[in-house]
């Protein structure tokens, strides 16, 4: 017995998602370095079926179930290859019904497709089921984005529109949903021509602007979930003589603000905030000049970051979950842009140790 789901307040929202797919079709970034799939911004519509139970269990770093992924060509017609596919992430994986999926793709199944030269992808979905699926996605596809208008070392990214057959032994559940590909770490050292550091780095020895601009942006989310010193939810990549942090995963930021978002504690240091939505600047001191360039690269940007929020509106179901997004980053330009608030919440709250 086949059972679909199909949440009846998503129809028109997937509706829309055509017409936004069909309405951004110009790619993005052209360069060779860029792999095909990440230079478009296309919504990619894929087609995905395991069961969930069996990614949960039955899979971890070294272990993959396989199963095939189709995609839909610009042409309307659907192209299939086999990939394999594990559950990754700690907290999700634990706590979501939807855990974020790692694909591994071989070179051979990857030929003449749109995933050539993609071995390895991460795929985010939405946590939990609900009428307002996909919103808390939207909000971490854009705090990616964000980041992308603030840095050059960042991951590539791509939205895409997955339609879920989950098989649940006798019966089986489809779901809609919307997920974020995002570029593997070795696909990021090629476009950056760059080396992975995967060793214990101070952040004092790592690059002073990218740090800041990092803490500010983590700041501007509300995100404490991460660590430039331990590598959570941060990668760092030695770039250009640089060692430089390329933040990832934003789910428990107050910007997204998810109904299971806690308070981080990394490494057992329990913080003085309460609620996600708390900002709390984890930055460390640095040359004042470098502070008062970030300061300015963030005030000049603010029409471009808001302007980002502007193209995905129309992706939200619930225009109210949006509003309050966008008027959270609008909250962090009153801090910065006053000189006692931008002193109290930032400078004076730099660690040193």
């Amino acid at each position: 017995m086949k059972k679909q789901i199909f949440y009846p307040v998503l129809l028109s929202y997937f509706l829309l998602i055509g017409n936004f797919y069909a309405q951004n079709s110009e790619s993005s970034d052209t360069s060779e370095k860029v792999t095909k799939l990440f230079r478009s911004e296309k919504i990619l519509p894929i087609k995905l079926s395991y069961s969930n139970k069996d990614v949960e269990r039955n899979t971890n770093d070294s272990t993959y179930i396989k199963t095939d992924l189709s995609y839909q060509e610009d042409d309307g017609t659907w192209k299939t290859l086999e990939v394999e596919i594990r559950a990754r992430g700690n907290f999700r994986r634990k706590n979501c019904y939807f855990p974020p999926i790692k694909l591994k793709i071989k070179k051979s199944a990857a030929k003449e497709t749109l995933f050539k030269g993609n071995k390895k992808i991460k795929l985010v979905l939405p946590c939990l089921k609900a009428k307002n699926i996909n919103d808390n996605l939207m909000k971490e596809f854009i705090a990616y984005k964000l980041y992308e208008n603030i840095s050059p070392y960042h991951f590539k990214t791509r939205l895409v529109s997955v339609n879920l057959t989950e098989d649940r032994g006798k019966r089986t559940f489809e779901h809609e949903l919307m997920g974020i590909l995002l570029e593997d770490d070795k696909n990021l050292e090629k476009r950056l021509n760059c080396n992975e550091m995967k060793r214990f780095i101070h952040p004092l020895g790592q690059d002073d602007l990218s740090s800041v601009q990092n803490a500010f942006f983590q700041f501007m989310i509300a995100n404490t979930d991460f660590s430039t010193a331990y590598q959570h939810n941060e990668k760092l990549f030695f770039i250009d003589k640089k060692m430089v942090p390329v933040p990832y995963d934003f789910d428990m930021s107050g910007l997204v603000d998810a109904s299971y978002a806690v308070v981080s504690q990394i490494a057992k240091e329990e913080l003085p905030i309460t609620d996600v939505k708390q900002r709390m600047y984890r930055g460390f001191k640095r040359d004042p000049t470098i502070y008062k360039e970030v300061r300015k690269l963030y005030l000049d940007k603010k029409s471009d970051l808001l302007a980002v929020f502007d193209t995905y509106e129309s992706l939200f179901y619930d225009k109210r979950e949006f509003g309050m997004a966008k008027q959270f980053i609008l909250d962090f330009y009153e801090i910065i842009s006053n000189e006692n608030s931008y002193h109290d919440k930032i400078i004076s709250q730099a660690r040193t140790k």
